[in-house]
């Protein structure tokens, strides 16, 4: 956005036009949309084709274009305060359209849904959607003014606590010693290292270092590379690592000031980079081979951001470094 406003501008736009009707009618937001801002995605298969190496079914459209994500809100208003701070007013369209989002999360945040990683069967309370939910109101909160609503931020704020006390209550799990894929669960899941990463819990505090240290232990291949879980989700096939969510594992040991951790996690993930700088989506678990969506944009920006917070804690750790050592000779002189 920093050297695109224009397409910022221009892309929100066309959020605001495919998807605020269906906020107005009490729709879910839809959590993808055609090029041409069409609705209906429905899957097809072309049997006639027969896929990178011979991976068949190749289908078109997308099976998930009509799930419940409730994640949907945390993102879009995260991006929205980020638009704001990079380009100044938005306009009364998509003041409409982003406020609507935040009511719509407050209104929903207690509801199932499928989840980021679009697991198929019954919908669950998946730890994540929560924690976005108290994103997209954490965030409409702060750009209530920009969005000519500031009479609207105490009852966000309402929303978000509640958010926030379900999740520090109902998110953890003793017998895990981590915060779990889902309310009631026991599994792991790379997503809730989101929760330093959003700012809903300091990289320091004791469950959260225990949830990271439970990740890096337990949700890693032998190469160090993280699964986004191990827990059956109703599809056939080995599971790969994903990148995106080893540069989350990177990026929260950061925000933990856990630098050497961090960085060591991040050269295992930018070691899968190929030729000419690009990554997939995930990688192949006994061959270390690329697979999947490629190139992929999330595997970058996970990328970009776990580099940032490594470079910020180094600063950190920098900085402290010549307190700490006049406080160790001041001891000295004392004894």
């Amino acid at each position: 956005m920093v050297a695109c406003p224009d397409e910022a501008n221009k892309f929100f736009a066309f959020l605001a036009d495919a998807a605020a009707s269906q906020l107005r009618r009490g729709m879910d937001l839809q959590i993808m949309f055609g090029i041409g801002g069409e609705h209906d995605l429905s899957e097809r298969e072309l049997p006639y084709l027969a896929g990178w190496r011979d991976s068949r079914p190749v289908r078109v459209g997308n099976g998930a274009w009509n799930q419940r994500q409730i994640d949907v809100y945390g993102e879009l208003l995260g991006a929205a305060q980020r638009l704001v701070q990079q380009l100044g007013e938005l306009d009364p369209v998509t003041q409409r359209f982003l406020a609507a989002a935040a009511d719509a999360a407050a209104r929903r945040w207690t509801e199932k849904d499928q989840g980021i990683w679009e697991i198929r069967g019954e919908p669950r309370d998946f730890l994540y959607s929560k924690l976005q939910c108290w994103a997209a109101l954490d965030r409409a909160i702060d750009i209530a003014p920009h969005l000519d609503a500031p009479h609207r931020a105490g009852e966000w704020a309402a929303a978000r606590d509640e958010i926030r006390t379900a999740i520090l209550t109902r998110g953890w799990s003793e017998r895990a010693g981590a915060f779990t894929q889902a309310f009631g669960s026991e599994d792991l899941d790379a997503s809730n290292l989101m929760l330093a990463i959003t700012g809903f819990l300091p990289g320091d505090d004791p469950q959260m270092k225990a949830t990271i240290d439970a990740t890096a232990a337990r949700l890693t291949d032998e190469r160090g590379l993280v699964y986004r879980y191990l827990a059956h989700d109703g599809l056939a096939g080995e599971k790969g690592t994903f990148l995106l969510c080893t540069f989350w594992l990177a990026h929260a040991q950061a925000l933990a000031g856990e630098v050497e951790a961090a960085t060591a996690t991040f050269e295992r993930a930018v070691g899968a980079i190929n030729d000419i700088g690009l990554l997939a989506e995930e990688v192949d678990v006994p061959s270390g081979e690329m697979i999947g969506n490629f190139p992929q944009a999330f595997s970058h920006i996970g990328l970009v951001n776990a580099a940032w917070a490594i470079s910020q804690a180094q600063q950190r750790a920098a900085s402290l470094a010549p307190a700490a050592a006049s406080a160790d000779d001041a001891r000295r002189r004392r004894n």
